[in-house]
């Protein structure tokens, strides 16, 4: 090993770099919060539209298979069916457009949630 000094000083943190630092710091921190998705879970309308599916669903199936009872036990077969699918639709939309005319939970008469 030498008992030289070297050349050159070894570089010193410059306050400027620990300033850009912290500032890059800063930047992603904001960013990130700008960026984090603004809806924590499922939302109203999801729902209700995961709801009038399951109504949609339920009633027809359900029209269906009991249309279908109807038919292997009175031995009227296509009529059971139909008139089950026909009444399981029925009872579908109207459930749809029951869920569709009531008021949400948390508005009141005449007032927006925006002001």
């Amino acid at each position: 090993m030498s008992d030289e000094t070297p050349a050159r000083d070894p570089i010193v943190e410059d306050a400027r770099i620990d300033a850009l630092e912290a500032r890059l710091k800063a930047a992603r921190e904001r960013e990130e919060q700008r960026n984090r998705p603004k809806v924590q879970g499922t939302d109203a309308n999801y729902r209700s539209g995961n709801r009038a599916l399951a109504n949609l669903l339920g009633g027809i199936i359900g029209g269906m298979v009991i249309g279908f009872a109807v038919d292997s036990l009175a031995g009227i077969a296509p009529w059971g069916l139909l008139t089950g699918l026909f009444l399981g639709t029925a009872s579908a939309f109207r459930s749809i457009i029951l869920a569709a005319n009531t008021r949400p939970e948390g508005q009141a008469d005449g007032e927006d949630k925006q002001g």
